[in-house]
């Protein structure tokens, strides 16, 4: 196996840091939202959708402008750096409402991933591109899992709120890590904003086949709350998403690796088969080993699609313009994922906890379909 490239390591570190701090908040953010502040499913909803789809537009101005200035370091650090305020800031709420600003910080701290990830699709070869972004988003799972962990100890000890602040350092010491150590490469013509006049047909027919697949995939959140539904304890929720996430942190790389071989097409297939089971065991499942290995095949989803699409859409776009490519492409599934978490909210609270999967079931389907139809060398 060939070394892995400097930059890829530190910015796996700082994913790391900033995810353990992620991790700790994400088991306990919808017992927080719905118990702790009262709000109903319809809110939680609004919330993550408004989380989901800002973090996007966030990236798709982060990705235009870095790559009209030639310039990536400072969206980086400073999008770590609006992590940590934002947990502050969930600290300091009162009531839900209070959430949606810092929820906003939280997401639009999500400006870095496109140039970063640009800057690792620049370091990379084809034959390595997808075990990089692997390892990139292992380390990002890792911290999530240590997180986890984290949170089960110290929830009981320490409450919520203090979760928050605790959960704020991490990202404070990622930003600190990328500022000191990654150092700014400014090339004189590598460095573009997408066109999309000019972007490839197979770049914008996949933007079009993600973004319909986005408007089903709903926050993780309705996977906890489906879990406690069924009569799974509050205690035990946090190991639900323990189990989903170890199952991503062990999946990415290899998942990296295998798109490398057989080819990125097939690997998103495989993905959106692993999510359609997911959604069907989500419905059919009514106790707690049956959740937990749901828990696992939504892992599997997570782990093998994350890596893999941001690997296919860099190679899709245009090598001067893969900041602007990346970050267009998750603003517009972005977009789409905002109904995705509200309706969802919506299907649940009038017609009760199921129809949120049939309708993202029907769209993954669909996915799949159109997906079949791409063609394009690098798949």
């Amino acid at each position: 196996m060939e070394k892995v490239n400097k930059n890829v390591l530190i910015f796996s570190v700082a994913s790391f840091l900033n995810d353990l701090g992620a991790g700790i908040i994400y088991p306990i953010w919808p017992l927080f939202v719905t118990l702790a502040l009262h709000a109903n499913m319809a809110a939680l909803g609004l919330l993550d959708g408004i989380g989901d789809s800002l973090q996007f537009i966030s990236q798709a101005l982060s990705g235009y402008v870095s790559d009209k200035t030639r310039k990536r370091k400072a969206f980086i650090w400073s999008g770590y750096l609006l992590g940590g305020i934002s947990r502050v800031g969930y600290a300091l709420s009162k009531s839900w409402q209070w959430l949606i600003p810092f929820k906003i910080t939280d997401r639009f701290g999500k400006l870095r991933d496109a140039p970063r990830d640009a800057i690792v699709a620049d370091v990379s070869k084809r034959s390595d591109r997808g075990r990089n972004f692997g390892i990139l988003k292992a380390l990002d799972k890792l911290g999530k899992v240590s997180g986890v962990l984290v949170s089960m100890v110290f929830i009981g000890i320490m409450g919520y709120k203090k979760m928050f602040i605790l959960a704020a350092v991490p990202s404070f010491l990622a930003a600190l890590i990328v500022f000191l150590m990654i150092k700014e490469v400014k090339g004189k013509n590598i460095h573009k904003p997408i066109k999309l006049g000019k972007a490839s047909r197979p770049y914008l027919f996949f933007v079009v086949i993600s973004s319909l697949f986005s408007i089903g995939v709903f926050s993780y959140s309705f996977m906890l709350i489906k879990a406690k539904d069924i009569g799974i304890k509050n205690e035990l929720i946090p190991l639900m998403y323990l189990v989903f996430t170890v199952t991503m942190t062990l999946v990415s790389v290899p998942a990296g690796q295998l798109a490398d071989r057989i080819g990125r097409k097939a690997m998103i297939m495989m993905s959106y088969a692993f999510w359609a089971f997911t959604l069907i065991g989500f419905v059919l499942t009514k106790s707690l080993v049956g959740m937990m290995v749901m828990f696992v095949v939504y892992g599997l989803f997570k782990g093998s699609y994350d890596p893999v699409v941001v690997t296919f859409v860099s190679e899709l776009a245009p090598k001067e313009s893969r900041a602007s490519a990346i970050g267009f492409f998750r603003m517009v599934t972005g977009l789409c994922s905002l109904p995705s978490s509200i309706i969802a909210g919506f299907l649940w609270t009038l017609f009760g906890p199921s129809y949120p999967f049939y309708l993202s079931l029907a769209l993954t389907l669909a996915s799949m379909v159109l997906l079949s139809f791409l063609r394009t060398r690098n798949a």
